[in-house]
């Protein structure tokens, strides 16, 4: 490669990585989705079976008091 096209292509590679590190200033775009381990996906769904199971302990408790 010559001189000159070296430098373009560190000129692109520059302004490459400049625009990587720009974050879109939109609100309504969705947070991109990352990978959820099955290890996290069991975490997940245990606290969701205790939320559950809270949520149904405390309606029993309130019909028995009724």
């Amino acid at each position: 490669m010559n001189r000159k096209q070296e430098m373009i292509k560190k000129l692109a590679k520059r302004a490459k990585a400049r625009q990587n590190k720009v974050v879109p200033s939109n609100p309504s775009s969705k947070a991109v989705e990352r990978y959820i381990s099955k290890a996290e996906r069991e975490k997940i769904a245990v606290t969701e079976a205790a939320e559950q199971a809270a949520a149904t302990e405390t309606s029993n408790t309130e019909t028995d008091k009724d």
